[in-house]
């Protein structure tokens, strides 16, 4: 009888154990990561995304990506483009792509300043968000999944809302709401302008 290396039996757990529950298990890692250390992610939105949102907006917009990646789940069908029949599905979690990348945020920042990336000013975030981001392709917002790095997809996440929407026309449009069919003819509210940091 062969005697059975470690080398065999790491290859035959893996041939048993199938991809896919490998993958859930680590995009669900991703997402407790994410979820039992917030600082880094928080401190990234206060870094990229609008300022004119004020701190209630962004952390809202934080929480509503972070939202998203938890709701995030590979093969799910998406809608079809306009005028094509082909099916499209959603990729392999990017969760965990996205974890790593926060962490090497906060080691950048250690590295170069010695605190923590929560602990910087939002000049010095921006600074290492910008290394971090030299080499990616910046000439348009992607899809969220598609974005290579967690800033870029921050950014396209809350630039696909409605409260980006609302804040690029100053008005309160509500795009992707329902507003009662009675609305339609009465003009959008415009948006309260939020102080500066």
């Amino acid at each position: 009888m062969p005697t059975l290396t470690r080398r065999t039996f790491l290859a035959s757990l893996a041939a048993s154990v199938p991809l896919a529950v490998i993958v859930r298990q680590a995009h669900a890692a991703a997402v407790v990561h994410l979820q039992a250390d917030p600082a880094t992610l928080d401190a990234l939105g206060d870094a990229v995304l609008p300022s004119s949102l004020g701190r209630a907006g962004i952390a809202a917009a934080v929480a509503a990506f972070r939202d998203w990646g938890a709701g995030y789940r590979e093969r799910a069908e998406l809608n079809h483009g306009y005028g094509t029949s082909r099916l499209r599905f959603t990729g392999a979690t990017p969760m965990t792509r996205w974890a790593t990348q926060l962490d090497a945020l906060d080691a950048d920042a250690k590295t170069k300043h010695q605190r923590r990336f929560r602990e910087l000013s939002v000049a010095q975030r921006q600074a290492v968000v910008r290394s971090a981001l030299q080499g990616e392709r910046l000439d348009r917002i992607p899809g969220i999944a598609d974005a290579n790095h967690v800033a870029v997809a921050l950014l396209a996440h809350f630039y696909d809302s409605s409260a980006a929407n609302d804040l690029c026309y100053e008005a309160k449009i509500g795009k992707a709401t329902c507003r009662p069919l009675s609305e339609s003819r009465r003009k959008p509210l415009p948006v309260v302008r939020v102080s500066e940091r």
